[in-house]
């Protein structure tokens, strides 16, 4: 299968439906090498489009807490 740099959503998700069903290739094998190129095109798509901002760290705590059961002692 021939890959180009990813540049639209469209490309983005035909690139993560094949990645999905080449994922557990052995690795030097001809699929192997197609899934690491696979994942780095859509890496690099992935820090331009869809960025992932870091919460507020108060924010960060608090869903911490929920998660762990834990409750603020006054």
């Amino acid at each position: 299968m021939k890959h180009k740099i990813i540049k639209t959503e469209e490309e983005y998700e035909v690139a993560m439906e094949r990645l999905e069903k080449i994922f557990d290739s052995k690795p030097n094998t001809n699929e192997g090498q197609e899934a690491e190129l696979l994942a780095l095109l859509i890496e690099d798509y992935e820090d331009q489009n869809h960025q992932i901002l870091s919460p507020d760290p108060i924010v960060a705590v608090r869903i911490r807490m929920e998660e762990l059961e834990l409750k603020q002692k006054t």
